[in-house]
């Protein structure tokens, strides 16, 4: 006890009586929706870590801003950042030389580029799955698309110099495991070296031209986007070049792994049967209007809103008020750039009176679209790409 009152700064009365486990009102997280100056209609999950989802209906923006973005941590958010005194260290067994970076050098010595870059949690979707899987039960929210800016990775590790043996990049950073232990990384995942050469993957330290904010990974994020957002790190201070299958933590196991193979619900499936995930698979969401509008007098109702991909694009959007037995077309935008999510929009004519279900379906261009239903189970609920719908009534 004598810990608490030197961390309270007084003495804590009765403190002989506190429950064990008990937490101290005093000694909780603060208001997360004041902390990330939240839209107050965001959903908070879980607040240690922090893992926070929008409604729909929130998405509407073509350009997602802070206060509509999901987070997703697995450790603690790092605290007393001193962006002056930042140093990213390049490393591992696949470089020319260990080589570090302030935050001015990497600002000043190579050239900026911005991309609107679609960022979805891999579970996005999971309280659908039947049997439920463990993990935060997202729904539909766990997806945004910000503007970021930052140097390109490959400049990076151009300018450092890599080996003809690298097939792997890992990234660390200063977020703290939730136990404390200084020696245990919450979280260091990473990409192949296919994936990290791309034009798009970024050391990203501006979010929508303003610096990055604290939940989002200030002072630098890496940006690849159309994986799972896992793999865009926070926090990070240093990459290490791998000459093998990056093993950093949450790269083992079965965290951001599906079966190989079909498995039938509730199934135990070995680890050597399980895949990391890669590029995201199609998916869509309807942000207008908010699921149960109502119709007075009109028949006709204009809906929009944005789909993606993963590493590919959405070649056919479309839309069905009877529950899939006939599909039509939506106008489709280009995105804005490769891995941005697209828009699109419809007017729907209702023939009568009465309630309807509005179903949202993509089609990327290697002709897979969403499924009408909740895609097969999996341990980690990962990838469910079932379309989207909302409820409305007719007057």
């Amino acid at each position: 006890m004598s810990t608490l009152a030197s961390v309270a700064g007084v003495s804590i009365v009765y403190a002989s009586h506190i429950p064990k486990g008990y937490e101290l009102l005093g000694f909780q997280d603060p208001d997360p929706f004041e902390l990330f100056d939240l839209d107050s209609s965001m959903v908070v999950l879980n607040n240690r870590p922090y893992s926070i989802e929008a409604q729909a209906y929130l998405l509407d923006d073509k350009v997602t801003p802070n206060s509509k973005m999901f987070i997703r941590n697995n450790g603690l958010i790092p605290k007393e950042i001193n962006a002056d005194q930042w140093v990213l260290t390049i490393d591992g067994e696949s470089v020319a030389g260990i080589k570090s970076y302030s935050l001015a050098d990497l600002k000043s010595k190579f050239k900026s580029y911005t991309y609107q870059v679609t960022l979805e949690c891999g579970g996005n979707g999971r309280s659908e799955f039947d049997p439920p899987a463990k993990g935060n039960q997202w729904t539909i929210g766990a997806v945004h698309c910000a503007k970021w800016t930052g140097l390109r990775l490959k400049d990076l590790l151009n300018d450092v110099g890599i080996k003809d043996d690298a097939v792997y990049i890992g990234y660390h950073a200063t977020d703290v495991h939730l136990s404390g232990d200084p020696n245990k990384e919450p979280i260091s995942r990473g990409v192949p070296m296919h994936k990290a050469l791309q034009d798009e993957t970024l050391i990203a330290y501006l979010m929508n031209d303003e610096p990055i904010p604290l939940a989002h990974g200030y002072p630098l994020r890496l940006i690849a986007g159309g994986w799972p957002a896992s793999v865009s790190g926070k926090w990070i201070n240093r990459i290490s070049v791998r000459n093998k299958e990056h093993d950093g933590s949450k790269m083992q196991g079965t965290a951001y792994r599906v079966p190989v193979y079909p498995v039938s619900p509730g199934q135990k499936v070995p680890e050597e049967d399980m895949k990391i995930i890669e590029s995201m698979p199609v998916k869509s969401l309807i942000t207008y209007p908010k699921s149960g509008a109502v119709l007075n007098k009109s028949r006709e109702l204009d809906i929009r809103g944005h789909t993606w991909a993963g590493e590919l694009e959405v070649a056919k959007m479309e839309y069905s008020i009877d529950f899939g037995v006939t599909w039509h077309l939506c106008d489709l935008d280009k995105p804005m750039n490769r891995l941005a999510w697209q828009h699109f929009n419809a007017k729907i004519k209702f023939p009568q009176t009465g309630y309807y279900e509005v179903w949202a379906k993509a089609t990327d261009q290697d002709g897979k679209a969403q499924p009408m239903l909740v895609p097969g189970w999996n341990p980690k609920g990962y990838l469910n790409n079932a379309c989207h719908r909302i409820a409305v009534k007719v007057v």
